[in-house]
Formats: C-alpha cells, sequence, structure tokens
C-alpha cells in the first residue's frame, strides 16, 4: 500500500498529469473523452494519451470503451486513498495534527440540519440553464433554498427565449439578471452550501475554493441557446432543458438532507448529476 501511495504521488507531481487528474476531478460524474481531454487542457493527443495511461495504471482514473471512444473518469475511491494516506494515517486521524483544511474534513462529517439551504447554479452565460435551475428551485421550494446564479463569462442580457419560456410557466422574473462569479465570491457575499455546474465549459474551469466547503455537484447538459433548426425545434430545446432541470431539482429537494451526513449528502448529489437527463 504504502508503494502504491508513492506511485501515485508520483504520478501527480507533474503538472500536467496533475490538470488532467484535477480537470476528471471538476467533471466528476462525467466520463470524458481523450480528445475533449486534450482539447479542453491544449494538450497534443498523443501527449494527452500518455498522461491519461499514467494515472490510469496506477488506479487513479478508470478506463472505459465507448463505440470507438475510449472515456475516462476520476477514480474517487484512490484519490480517497491517497488524501487518507498523507493526512489521516500519517496522522493517525488527530486532527489538531492535521494541516487546518484536511483537520475540517475530519470533524465535519456531521448532518445538514440548518432550516434554509443556500444553493447558486453556474455556467458559462449565465442566460439560460443556470437561471432555469435558480427560478425552478425558488419556486419548488423557496422556503428551504434561497437559490442564485452566475456565469463565469456572464451575457449582457438573458436569452428571450429563456425568459418568454419562465414566463409562460408562471415563474416570477421581474427581479433576474445575468450576474458573474465574482459576485459571490466577496467577503460579503453569502455562503453557498451548495454549488452545482450544469454546463461542461464551466465545470472544466478553475474556480477558487469556495468558503465553507459547500456540496458541489456537476449536472452537465447541453446549452439551448446553441440550438439550431426551426423556431419550434429551437423551443423545444429549451422546453428540454427546463424539464430536464425540473426533475433533477425534484430528487434534490426530495433527500433527506437531516438524515444525511455530508459524505452520504455529496454520494446522492453526485448520482442525480450521474442519471440520464429526462425531461418528462
Amino acid at each position: 500500500m504504502e508503494s502504491l501511495l508513492t506511485d501515485r504521488l508520483a504520478t501527480l507531481s507533474h503538472p500536467q498529469r496533475l490538470a488532467v487528474f484535477r480537470l476528471l476531478m471538476r467533471r466528476y460524474p462525467d466520463a470524458l473523452p481523450a480528445g475533449e481531454i486534450a482539447q479542453v487542457l491544449a494538450l497534443k493527443s498523443s501527449t494527452a494519451s500518455v498522461y491519461l495511461s499514467a494515472l490510469t495504471q496506477v488506479g487513479l482514473i478508470t478506463q472505459r470503451r465507448d463505440g470507438t471512444r475510449l472515456l475516462y473518469t476520476v477514480n474517487l475511491d484512490a484519490a480517497g486513498e491517497v488524501v487518507s494516506g498523507l493526512f489521516v494515517d500519517c496522522c493517525r486521524g488527530r486532527a489538531d495534527l492535521c494541516p487546518p483544511p484536511f483537520s475540517d474534513l475530519i470533524n465535519r462529517t456531521q448532518m445538514m440540519t440548518q432550516t434554509k439551504f443556500n444553493v447558486l447554479f453556474v455556467c458559462t452565460g449565465n442566460s439560460a440553464r443556470s437561471i432555469f435551475a435558480e427560478t425552478i428551485l425558488r419556486g419548488m421550494a423557496g422556503d428551504r433554498f434561497t437559490a442564485y446564479s452566475a456565469g463565469t463569462l456572464p451575457r449582457s442580457e438573458l436569452n428571450p427565449l429563456a425568459v418568454e419560456m419562465l414566463h409562460a410557466k408562471g415563474h416570477c422574473i421581474g427581479a433576474l439578471r445575468s450576474k458573474h462569479i465574482s459576485e459571490f465570491q466577496t467577503d460579503d457575499a453569502p455562503q453557498m452550501d451548495f454549488v452545482f455546474t450544469v454546463c461542461d465549459h464551466a465545470a472544466n474551469e478553475e474556480c477558487p475554493t469556495w468558503p465553507g466547503q459547500p456540496v458541489s455537484g456537476h449536472w452537465g447538459m447541453p446549452d439551448p441557446v446553441k440550438a439550431e433548426g426551426t423556431e419550434a425545434e429551437r423551443r423545444l430545446a429549451f422546453q428540454q432543458t427546463y424539464g430536464a432541470l425540473h426533475n433533477r431539482l425534484l430528487a434534490f429537494t426530495a433527500l433527506p438532507f437531516e438524515a444525511l451526513d455530508r459524505a452520504a449528502l455529496q454520494k446522492r448529489v453526485d448520482a442525480i448529476g450521474a442519471d440520464p437527463v429526462t425531461t418528462g
């Protein structure tokens, strides 16, 4: 076991191999094709292949074939073993001996018992998907959740078809606006309990650590703004996105938060994101 830990640390010591691993961590539970990994990290295909092979050999990521493509996903058990080997086993589980972030991880296994949670939805443009999620959650369970949304590259205004659909669904849209994620990273910003990325591009980006260690999840789905075709086909794309987010948020709001510790809650959140997107 000691030898495996050493091999894994040696593999992660290379900056670009670490970048591949961190990308797959951000995109979990998605499985990414090698080509997308290479594109996001600006690597040559052959170089990306070498790095993926090295990470696979030590078990930090897993590989599966989908037709002609190889898909890669992070191995959370292995990642946990690295952290445990470095800080839990080494410090004998004593929080006072561990660096502060890991001390906090040991101590924070309690249930989330507050009566209202802050939830932030992030995408690139903050003009459709994250706006849908913010509005749906507010209407679905505004007594238990305070919903926010933001973009990493927000547009100057909301997408007209998104606004039209929300209005048709009976949502209050007067206060909605496109916002940059930096609004929620200031000292006086509300502290988030949950942060969800709803597009792959936003999940691919490196973001500062959120205060309070919120539970995070990736619920990526296609961007309806980029839908092509007739006006009816474009409207259908927005309808499907709205329906998929509505179903995921139904599952999220039904979770027994008071009965789950953070680790169990994280698994439930990941499972919601891993389920096939349905709109029914």
